[in-house]
């Protein structure tokens, strides 16, 4: 039978700070980590908080960085990159401040890139199933549904 390691809350704080100083971690993986290593509800809440008033813990900044992180090297759309934080539990007004991160301009010149780079890959001769293939590509990246069908129908025709 294995027995699991067990930690003193010293020794999880500072296995926490570094976890967290490596990189941006919302509350809800900082939380999950706690609970893999079997700590007890009130020490999750002690070294939490510790977390926290050290800024080691930090939404905004998380929420800033993920955006920053997702749109520039994935290129996902405001509305996949809206859902991933919902899904990690960031409040909407975390979420609206990194999404203004992004300059409007900055993001239709990514789109169109993506779009005339992705009609260029799609080797679909039937003209109705290369555009279904592009609105699906970039409706599942999140990108706005009436920038993807505008540009399906400005460039592939």
């Amino acid at each position: 039978m294995e027995s699991k390691k067990t930690y003193t809350v010293q020794e999880a704080t500072k296995k926490l700070e570094h976890f967290c100083a490596y990189q941006e971690r919302c509350h809800q993986e900082v939380r999950k980590k706690l609970e893999a290593m079997s700590m007890i509800p009130e020490a999750i809440d002690v070294i939490m908080v510790h977390l926290l008033d050290h800024n080691f813990l930090n939404e905004e900044r998380f929420a800033k960085a993920f955006v920053r992180g997702k749109f520039n090297i994935k290129h996902w759309g405001r509305r996949r990159l809206t859902s991933e934080l919902k899904q990690r539990d960031i409040s909407k007004f975390n979420i609206n401040l990194a999404l203004a991160e992004i300059d409007y301009d900055d993001y239709l010149t990514v789109f169109s890139e993506l779009a005339e780079n992705r009609a260029n890959l799609i080797k679909e001769r039937n003209i109705y199933k290369k555009r279904k293939k592009f609105i699906n590509y970039f409706l599942y990246r999140g990108w706005e549904s009436h920038l993807v069908y505008d540009k399906a129908h400005e460039i592939i025709f």
